[in-house]
């Protein structure tokens, strides 16, 4: 990449160099075939955009083109930019945009996530519950517009970037849809696992046998600080995502320890599956599970309860209508195969060698992500 030239470039108005394509659709062929986007559909870190509605949206009326820049004005701090590589209706609630003049389309979405530009949104947005930024609040938005041959350079640079973590993003995919593979094999009728898995080391057992349920441990005398609910467990990531603070008032007083297994037993189809990585308290929508350790190792279990087949079984095994729950002696009679301890280790360690994959590639793309923040803002911001 060569020098850029910040002496050419030079401070304009965001309306001047960007127009809000405002083109309604009403043709009823058209529409009854077109894609419809929200703001929902816009992930917050992606260009492209992966979902849509393909039945008629009746309030979506606002056209777009394939290139055009689309961008979320309702709550704009989430930072909801696309580039559009179809043809649609969006949300009244999106702006379809297109650059003009000197300013390049392809360098637009970039100057769109820089941190001044964000500052500057979410001082001049207005409302309460739902936060709205108007077009001549955000026309008045200045910025620093590159030379032509430095908008070229920039691009490059962000594409590779983008590329980069997009290849990261596709073998994390691949790895967990590995993991998924070898999960499942694992309840089979005829459990698979490489060569590690035979008939002659597995046993016929049911789900009581391997693991116990909401017990009453000597360590739940200590005092705790922390309490997770449903929200706090993501699903199919056994990783517990933030927390709440008991002295803050919780309603909550099931206990867990560090190492104990959180199942989500209200829409179990969900799969909610998290390992405690800290003692507390928990919702009672939340089975806290322990391996018996004459049958199972602990850190093998929560791969058994996150395959597809004990999750089926959860699921057919639910009552209600709004908020399907089951319950752990439905759950206990599921019956399977389990391998002896000793292949029961191996897997394990085959297991902890993905998850230690997973993770190191996880944190690769944060560090590009960081990356590139940290360069949009020094030379966009």
């Amino acid at each position: 990449m060569n020098k850029l030239n910040k002496e050419k470039w030079k401070k304009v108005f965001y309306g001047d160099y960007v127009d809000h394509i405002e083109v309604n659709e009403t043709n009823p062929d058209k529409r009854y075939t077109a894609r419809y986007v929200s703001v929902e559909h816009i992930e917050t870190g992606k260009f492209k955009i992966e979902n849509w509605i393909s039945e008629e949206m009746p309030t979506f009326s606002r056209t777009f083109k394939a290139g055009q820049i689309l961008f979320g004005k309702r709550r704009a701090y989430q930072r909801k930019v696309a580039i559009a590589d179809f043809a649609g209706i969006c949300s009244p609630h999106i702006w379809a945009l297109e650059a003009k003049k000197e300013l390049q389309q392809d360098i637009l979405p970039y100057i769109m996530l820089t941190d001044n530009f964000y500052e500057y949104v979410n001082a001049n947005s207005a409302g309460t519950m739902s936060v709205y930024l108007k077009w001549p609040q955000l026309s008045k938005y200045r910025f620093l517009l590159p030379s032509a041959e430095d908008q070229k350079q920039l691009v490059q640079l962000f594409q590779c970037i983008e590329i980069t973590i997009d290849q990261t993003d596709q073998q994390e995919k691949d790895l967990r849809s590995l993991q998924k593979r070898l999960v499942d094999g694992l309840l089979n009728r005829e459990p698979e696992f490489g060569n590690l898995l035979n008939a002659r080391n597995c046993d016929l057992t049911t789900f009581d046998e391997i693991a116990e349920c909401d017990k009453k441990y000597p360590e739940h005398s200590k005092m705790v600080e922390r309490f997770v609910g449903l929200e706090n467990i993501e699903s199919e990531d056994f990783q517990i995502k933030g927390f709440g603070l008991i002295s803050n008032g919780t309603t909550f007083t099931k206990r867990f320890t560090k190492g104990d297994i959180l199942f989500g037993k209200r829409r179990a189809y969900l799969n909610k599956v998290a390992i405690a990585n800290f003692d507390g308290i928990c919702s009672n929508d939340i089975l806290v599970i322990r391996a018996k350790s004459e049958k199972m190792l602990q850190g093998l279990l929560p791969f058994y309860i996150s395959a597809d087949t004990f999750i089926q079984h959860a699921v057919s095994t639910s009552a209600g209508s709004l908020s399907p729950r089951t319950k752990w002696k439905d759950l206990a009679i599921l019956e399977i195969a389990v391998p002896d301890l000793r292949a029961q280790k191996k897997i394990l360690e085959v297991f902890e060698q993905l998850q230690k994959t997973l993770e190191q590639i996880k944190t690769q793309k944060q560090i590009l992500k960081h990356l590139k923040q940290k360069l949009l803002n020094e030379l966009l911001g």
